[in-house]
């Protein structure tokens, strides 16, 4: 299924019976045909295998965006690289989590999750999967954030109030939407 008719695709390869169903290598392969299919670039370069004990090359990859409760799903997937088996483990980002083929997840605790929107009423994680360029912010009026600090002095006439904000001219913005498709899954229990 290509992301110019669907932007999301649902987990189909798991075995919890339902809909989603949790993530399998099976689901990982279709989103990367998918984003291969719409020419999206891949985000990270490979890491070259070494010859250390216990760790294995890493492919250039796509990005998959998803909540910390999915890691014990993550964990059980086959062919799944945990960032501490990387041949360079300082290559990889803070948040990032490990490797499926050509995606590699990136966790947070306050990743997406529609609740009791399964077939069984379980909790639905939407893992956002990546390309290249996918998403940026632009800029507008020549600056992109502004912190404004005013002293009590000018804020007030008995100078007891001071006013402190932000303003932001910048929009985040979808530049491709065939670089962008969200992988649904539920949790294997």
């Amino acid at each position: 299924m290509l992301a110019s008719t669907a932007s999301f695709i649902n987990c189909t390869g798991g075995v919890n019976g339902d809909n989603p169903t949790e993530i399998t290598r099976s689901d990982v392969d279709e989103i990367v045909r998918t984003l291969l299919d719409n020419d999206a670039y891949t985000v990270m370069d490979n890491i070259e295998g070494e010859d250390k004990f216990g760790t294995a090359p890493v492919r250039d990859a796509y990005f998959a965006l998803c909540s910390t409760q999915l890691t014990g799903d993550l964990d059980s997937v086959s062919g799944f690289i945990h960032k501490n088996q990387y041949p360079a483990p300082m290559n990889a980002l803070r948040s990032e989590w490990g490797a499926i083929g050509n995606l590699r997840f990136l966790v947070s605790s306050i990743g997406s999750v529609t609740n009791n929107a399964s077939n069984l009423g379980a909790d639905v994680f939407n893992i956002f999967c990546v390309g290249m360029e996918a998403y940026a912010c632009i800029e507008q009026d020549g600056y992109s954030s502004s912190f404004i600090y005013r002293p009590p002095i000018y804020d007030g006439p008995l100078a007891l109030n001071a006013s402190v904000g932000y303003k932001f001219a910048e929009v985040p913005r979808i530049t491709n939407d065939l670089w962008v498709l969200n992988l649904r899954a539920t949790k294997s229990v």
